[in-house]
């Protein structure tokens, strides 16, 4: 990876002072101030309910509502905004497809695949559903620098598995997955395949359609957009043949006492009042990440895990995990100290990082470490907030000797 050109992104985000390094992204990403003016707009200037007033603002809103589905199609290559569902997050999203999807089309004796590395977000639905109907689950392991193995996927694949659910970025490890490949060997079986994109759409461009996956889903935090708000695409032809997960207004077509009939996709899925300002926020983040540029994000951010991982990798008792190639993330822990004590020191040095088993209990278990610190980029980090990163762990190991 080469050395990338400064952002100089710092300036538009208000909640980071000086002299903070805000290396957690992967768990949440600070807002730009073009994203904080749309929510303030939205709430304190255009604010009205959407599909049901007959008045002006309320209609004006209702636009400004679908053009943020619009957007969203466009960002990740969809191919109609009728196939963008929005949720409260990717998990929400995951457990949609379960509930509505899965719940509806597996039976005993049908297996799903996941990997070794997954968010327990994209494991707790499908053993739910498992469980319910008798389905069996199947765990593929990683390569020895912690990318999931397709060669082992290819092999344990079999007629019945009915699904594949796997994350394009790891949110531990950022190693990222050859979703086309995972796609053609998923579809080979006549599964369905299920990619959790929550590390992905902040750092990498995302199509797809040319990725020909069944279901994508992402949240916005991680997006530079607000908390409360994700997406969840499918394919037409899915969402059509899926059931509605939640009942009440706006996902209706007429209801009666004897019978309710549904609204279309995505309507069908989004009962009640939906987060309207979540969604207008979402679309100014996703318009400040592309005027960026996505190639240009991976690059800056490819170049700061890479000198990440020089330094921390000159210390002797710090243990690398991921790629060096990883997307955004960089994953360690020191001989000796836990997580948590290495956190509580950097943020004596005003370095945040996440510490803990980041929702991957199982990925922590087959890397044999109860947790790990977790040092993750942005827009808004420079080669400073690396050194910064650096210092404060030979301070760590300054202490504990």
């Amino acid at each position: 990876m080469t050395d990338s050109q400064p952002l100089d992104a710092l300036a538009d985000f208000p909640a980071i002072p000086a002299g903070w390094a805000y290396l957690d992204t992967a768990a949440t990403a600070q807002k730009p101030q073009a994203v904080v003016d749309a929510i303030t707009r939205a709430y304190g200037e255009t604010y009205a309910t959407v599909h049901r007033g007959v008045y002006q603002r309320s209609a004006d809103m209702t636009l400004a509502y679908e053009a943020a589905r619009q957007r969203v199609a466009g960002f990740i290559g969809a191919g109609s905004a009728d196939e963008i569902v929005f949720v409260r997050g990717a998990t929400e999203g995951i457990n949609l497809v379960a509930q509505c999807w899965a719940a509806t089309q597996l039976k005993a004796g049908d297996r799903i695949l996941l990997s070794m590395l997954e968010h327990h977000s994209n494991i707790v639905p499908w053993q739910m559903v498992a469980e319910r109907v008798g389905a069996a689950i199947d765990v593929a392991p990683l390569t020895a620098d912690g990318r999931i193995d397709l060669d082992a996927v290819e092999a344990m694949l079999t007629p019945a598995h009915k699904l594949v659910a796997l994350a394009h970025v790891s949110n531990v490890l950022g190693s990222v997955l050859d979703v086309a490949r995972a796609t053609a060997l998923a579809h080979g079986v006549g599964a369905k395949i299920l990619i959790d994109g929550c590390q992905a759409v902040p750092r990498l461009p995302v199509d797809v359609t040319a990725l020909n996956c069944d279901f994508y889903v992402f949240s916005g935090h991680k997006l530079y957009g607000p908390t409360g708000i994700g997406v969840l695409w499918a394919k037409a032809e899915l969402l059509d043949a899926m059931p509605p997960w939640q009942g009440g207004g706006s996902m209706i077509d007429r209801v009666t006492f004897q019978k309710t009939t549904y609204a279309p996709p995505p309507g069908r899925f989004e009962a009640g009042t939906p987060h309207i300002v979540g969604a207008l926020g979402l679309h100014a983040a996703i318009d400040y990440v592309e005027a960026i540029g996505l190639e240009r994000i991976h690059v800056h951010e490819g170049a700061l895990v890479a000198q990440a991982r020089d330094a921390l990798g000159s210390i002797n008792s710090v243990r690398l995990f991921g790629p060096a190639d990883a997307a955004g993330i960089v994953s360690f822990a020191i001989e000796g100290v836990h997580p948590h004590d290495i956190g509580t020191i950097l943020d004596e040095q005003q370095v945040a990082i996440r510490a803990g088993h980041h929702c991957a209990q199982p990925l922590m278990d087959a890397l044999g470490v109860p947790a790990t610190a977790r040092a993750s980029f942005g827009v808004y980090n420079g080669p400073a907030d690396v050194e910064a990163l650096a210092r404060g762990i030979e301070r760590v190991t300054r202490i504990f000797g």
